[in-house]
């Protein structure tokens, strides 16, 4: 047996999912700024190697 269909549209009111599906929250956003912030701001590791003359050209020439 199977349940009568509505003549009429669809009632408004709350479904599966809320209105503002697929859309971030500001708070995530945020959040993302943020990390994106720190990404940019990290500084890459120096390239002197100190005493190990591994950048040396002149190393092999001693």
């Amino acid at each position: 047996m199977s349940a009568p269909t509505p003549a009429g549209p669809e009632p408004e009111g709350p479904g599966l999912q809320p209105p503002a599906f697929g859309r971030p929250s500001p708070a995530l956003i945020a959040r993302a700024d943020r990390g994106y912030a720190r990404f940019l701001a990290a500084q890459a590791p120096d390239a002197d190697t100190g005493d190990h003359d591994q950048d040396d050209d002149t190393a092999g020439a001693r």
